[in-house]
């Protein structure tokens, strides 16, 4: 994409955003446009992670171009699950890019198999496979500079206790961080809700990996928050957010119901963003969610809702 080009869309799309502002976020009705557009483009309080091609509307489908028009609309962060199964260029590409402006890269997926027990079995052959996966992360880590590796230790075993589950999932979490630990590179299990989206995976609360963190005892064993997935899941955020701090190293965000952009949903996003900031939480927060409007407008919308919803005191 030449500059240009680039530069009108960066333009459209902050007149766009302006235009769907409320005046408490940019202030006066009176407000003259030019400053309304640098508002809607100035860098967010927290470090908000697009996926990239969240705006492939504007940006089209080339990946730097996705980079810049993040970073153009105030975006300090950026997330890709798929990293890992990205060509190598691709990944040196986005690494590059991401580097050069200054961006966070966030937690890429590792490992989520849910159609397999794994985590929960005591058994030398899992346990090898999960170190030979932890290892392929270690060589995307050092490609890319990306310091999460996010994991799901799988479906639970119907055949054997929840105790035992629990302690092979703590002692194949520890060889793994022998892995991940010398390269610097952290796990984050993200638990995920079974009553809408993933029945029968063994991790599902925030209480349960909170403790499983505790359990094994690692530097680089730490968990993600997804906000969508525990609204469902066991609500309470803000309390639960508070009580398992210590082992939060990253944070996936999407509304309830829809699991679509802030605002178009029950949770009250621009309070927990809120509590979060007053936290000095200096990670990334993953917009892992779909856009409620697969249009230019929809995706400007996307925008502005982050605008509301980062627009609180400090």
């Amino acid at each position: 994409m030449n500059s240009s080009r680039r530069n009108f869309l960066i333009k459209a799309t902050a007149a766009g955003a302006a235009v769907l502002a409320a005046p408490s976020v940019f202030g006066s009705v009176a407000a003259s446009p030019q400053k309304k557009a640098a508002d809607a483009t100035a860098p967010f309080k927290l470090k908000y992670a697009p996926s990239i091609g969240m705006f492939r509307e504007h940006a089209g489908k080339e990946i730097l171009d996705n980079i810049k028009f993040c970073y153009d609309m105030g975006f300090r962060a950026m997330f890709d699950n798929g990293l890992m199964n990205r060509p190598v260029e691709d990944q040196v590409k986005i690494a590059g890019e991401m580097q050069r402006l200054g961006m966070e890269l966030g937690p890429f997926v590792l490992y989520a198999d849910f159609s397999v027990t794994s985590f929960v079995l005591n058994k030398p052959e899992t346990r090898e496979m999960l170190v030979n996966k932890m290892k392929e992360g270690v060589e995307v880590a050092k490609r890319t500079g990306v310091k999460w590796a996010l994991v799901v230790p799988g479906r639970y075993d119907e055949r054997l206790d929840r105790g035992f589950q629990t302690a092979n999932v703590i002692d194949n979490l520890r060889y793994c961080c022998d892995v991940m630990e010398p390269a610097g590179l952290t796990i984050v299990l993200e638990p995920l809700n079974t009553i809408r989206d993933h029945p029968g995976l063994f991790l599902t609360g925030i209480p349960q990996s909170y403790a499983i963190c505790r359990a094994v005892n690692r530097p680089v064993c730490k968990l993600v928050e997804d906000i969508y997935h525990q609204q469902i899941t066991e609500g309470n955020l803000i309390p639960n957010i508070e009580a398992a701090w210590s082992e939060i190293a990253a944070f996936h965000c999407g509304d309830h119901p829809g699991r679509n952009e802030p605002t178009t949903g029950e949770i009250n996003f621009k309070n927990v963003f809120k509590y979060i900031h007053s936290k000095n939480y200096q990670g990334v927060i993953c917009m892992e969610h779909g856009i409620s409007n697969r249009t230019k407008e929809g995706e400007a919308r996307v925008i502005q809702a982050y605008r509301e919803c980062d627009s609180f005191e400090e």
